[in-house]
Formats: C-alpha cells, sequence, structure tokens
C-alpha cells in the first residue's frame, strides 16, 4: 500500500518522505504562490489559478488573498461560500464546507494529526482525520478547527475558538475548547432591531 493509499484511508502514513505527496504538495504550493501574487484586479487569472488549486469548488464562491492548502483536491466548497483572508486549510483528508458559508479571516482548519511520542513523531508518521462544514455557518475572525471535528448546518462559532469536538445544528458556540452557548431562534431576527430603528428615525 502506497503512503498515499494509507492517507486516503485514515491510517499512519509518511507524511514527510514520500515522493508521491511531496510533489502534490509542491504543485498545491506552487498554486497558492501564484495565486496570492496575482491581483485582485486580475478575476479571470485568479479563477484560472482556482480551478487548478480548487477543482471541487462550488459556483460562486469568493476566497480572498492569501489562501494556503496542502493539496487543494481534497478541499470540497459549496456554492455561494464566502472565505476571508489567510484561511489555512491543511486538506491531508477531506475538508467539506457547505454552501453559504462564511468563513472569517484567518481561519484554520488542520485534519493533521502527529503522534504523542517524539521518536514516532520525527520520523515524519501522520494521521488525517476529515472536517465537515454543515450549510449556512458562520465562522468567526481566528477559529481553529481540529481534526474530525463536524460542525452542524447553520452553527456559529464565535471569534478566536477552538472547535476540538462536534458542533450541532442551529447553535453558537465559543470558546477555547469551544461549547454550545445557546440555540439560535427567531428571537435572533434582526427585524426587531430594525423596528426599533425605524421608531427612532421617525
Amino acid at each position: 500500500m502506497t503512503e498515499r493509499e494509507k492517507l486516503e484511508k485514515g491510517l499512519w502514513y509518511d507524511a514527510n518522505n514520500d515522493a508521491e505527496l511531496l510533489k502534490l504538495r509542491e504543485e498545491a504550493e506552487e498554486l497558492c504562490f501564484r495565486l496570492n501574487g496575482t491581483s485582485p484586479k486580475m478575476p479571470e487569472k485568479r479563477e484560472e489559478i482556482m480551478e487548478s488549486l480548487l477543482p471541487n469548488r462550488g459556483k460562486d464562491t469568493v476566497i480572498l488573498s492569501p489562501f494556503y492548502t496542502d493539496y487543494g483536491y481534497n478541499c470540497f466548497i459549496g456554492d455561494n461560500t464566502f472565505i476571508n483572508h489567510n484561511a489555512y486549510l491543511m486538506d491531508g483528508a477531506p475538508i467539506k464546507i457547505g454552501s453559504y458559508c462564511f468563513i472569517g479571516p484567518n481561519c484554520g482548519m488542520y485534519t493533521a494529526a502527529h503522534p504523542l511520542l517524539a521518536e514516532e513523531r520525527n520520523r515524519g508518521f501522520e494521521k488525517a482525520k476529515p472536517i465537515v462544514v454543515g450549510d449556512h455557518v458562520w465562522i468567526g475572525a481566528d477559529v481553529t478547527i481540529l481534526p474530525g471535528v463536524t460542525i452542524g448546518d447553520n452553527a456559529v462559532i464565535g471569534a478566536k475558538s477552538v472547535v476540538t469536538k462536534d458542533i450541532p445544528a442551529h447553535v453558537v458556540a465559543v470558546g477555547n475548547p469551544c461549547r454550545v452557548v445557546r440555540e439560535i431562534t427567531e428571537e435572533d431576527s434582526i427585524e426587531k432591531d430594525k423596528a426599533d430603528e425605524k421608531v427612532k428615525t421617525e
């Protein structure tokens, strides 16, 4: 079994010394370098690069530079999702982001885990666990999402949270480690604020 096959099966694999994986990461790094050096006033060129780097990206996605990923092909990004500056998607295992998601700046999604014993870690062993983000999720600035985490639809993750375990749908969750604070309900609608603002301006 090749190291890539071990990676894809969720087994321990050699991440640092395998020629095939090193080449794939080098190609992705080159595309990230080109993307991050391309002016936002050159949307056609940026789109061309992103088609190569992120072949599984949906329609009408917006990704601001700088952007980084290890492989690119393991990122599955839904339609109409927005990813702000300085995101890093460490996609050894698949990272699946739903549609209509808002991803704040400096977001890191990390699928890689390493051995706790230094001797084994220094030999380059690694294991990757997938990350899943549902539809309509808002992830605040500086959020870290760790291997194997699933975030449910419509969840809101507060800024600077470290998400170590699954977060259910329709909740606000914050903190380090990230914990559910409360459910999101109709009481959170901005319509009440809009009505109050209207009264103040009349």
